[in-house]
């Protein structure tokens, strides 16, 4: 395993037993609301710590962007490398005790995402990716699945929750995809819906309105899987504009073509 990669595990795991240990007590943890239906607990934030404790211990020159905490004071467009970290991607799921929900860590060289770790701390699944290596599940070689039509594939999705101006649209995306797909899945939390995608566990995903942290170590995943990740135009600049196709490439062919209406 690449070094960054493995000290990258270390950290996922660490917080992971902040999330595990938290999930003994539910009723007493700490819920704010930063916008409507956006939760953050006590949980993330510890969880977020962790995290970077664990990767400036090891890579005390590299910039952080994280959900909780924002960009570091040495994030800007030079950066070599960039830790992108959702601590706990699914926290409105974490909160009701429903058991799905990650952390998601990545690393960005010069633009590029190199490393990403995905961990699903209730079910123990460890899925990891270096560029150019493959993906992986438990120290597993992961492929995209192979059903090639529309018609039988299981597509992943999420929501609006925070901004109901989307909610008309989608409810357009959501009749036309489920019409054309075998059946429509809403789990929760978008990090562990690509590496779903990776791993074969979803023919397909799409989402408007997600944040990089929600996007990036899962699309590195999707890619060393053999799938293809995009923006509803089928482009590539999705990292940063938050509307994303993911797939394998049959299945992502047709996704973009029945979503690029919806592209605006």
């Amino acid at each position: 395993m690449h070094p960054m990669l493995n000290t990258a595990v270390k950290a996922a795991r660490r917080a992971a037993s902040i999330i595990n240990r938290a999930t003994f007590d539910l009723d007493r943890i700490q819920v704010t609301e930063k916008r409507h239906n956006d939760f953050v607990t006590e949980v993330d934030q510890a969880a977020e710590q962790a995290i970077i404790d664990v990767l400036k211990t090891a890579y005390p020159d590299h910039a952080i962007l994280a959900e909780e905490s924002g960009a570091s004071s040495n994030l800007h467009d030079e950066n070599e490398n960039v830790w992108i970290i959702d601590p706990l991607d699914g926290t409105t799921n974490f909160i009701h005790g429903f058991p799905q929900y990650c952390v998601s860590i990545a690393l960005q060289q010069r633009g590029q995402i190199t490393q990403a770790v995905i961990f699903d701390p209730t079910r123990n699944d460890l899925f990891t990716a270096t560029k150019g290596a493959g993906a992986y599940l438990n120290e597993k070689r992961i492929r995209v699945a192979r059903r090639d039509k529309m018609a039988d594939a299981l597509i992943g999705t999420g929501f609006p929750f925070r901004d109901m101006a989307g909610l008309d649209e989608y409810l357009k995306m959501f009749k036309v995809m489920t019409e054309k797909c075998a059946g429509l899945r809403r789990p929760g939390a978008a990090a562990l819906d690509l590496a779903y995608v990776a791993a074969g566990r979803l023919d397909g995903f799409f989402e408007k309105g997600l944040q990089t942290w929600d996007m990036a170590a899962g699309s590195l995943l999707v890619t060393e899987a053999g799938g293809i990740v995009g923006n509803f135009s089928g482009d590539s600049d999705y990292l940063y504009k938050g509307n994303v196709i993911a797939g394998s490439p049959k299945v992502f062919a047709q996704m973009v073509n029945l979503l690029s209406p919806f592209a605006k």
